[in-house]
């Protein structure tokens, strides 16, 4: 079974920098799935309020399934994030592992 990276990559109005990290917070407290390994969030060094979500999933399935999994709360949340980005500054990217 391999392994499946996701991230989403995004730039945040500086005004609103205090509100995302709060919504990431709960966020981190919240996100949990079967087959999800982990979740994090990362800035970029020396580039403020450009962050990276970082989500580890243990089959390609646990991926698939990972949205029909998600609660109201955690919907809300994502709203309001999405209102904090930037537009157009969205990148996603997925990596599946490579099995010998």
């Amino acid at each position: 079974m391999s392994k499946v990276i996701f991230s989403i990559r995004y730039n945040i109005y500086p005004e609103k920098r205090k509100e995302y990290l709060d919504i990431v917070r709960e966020l981190k407290t919240l996100v949990k799935a079967e087959g999800l390994e982990s979740y994090s969030v990362y800035e970029q060094k020396n580039k403020p309020n450009n962050f990276e979500e970082v989500y580890i999933f243990s089959s390609q399935e646990a991926f698939e399934n990972f949205d029909d999994n998600q609660d109201e709360r955690i919907d809300i949340l994502m709203t309001k994030l999405s209102d904090l980005i930037k537009e157009q500054s969205t990148q996603y990217t997925t990596l599946i592992e490579v099995n010998s």
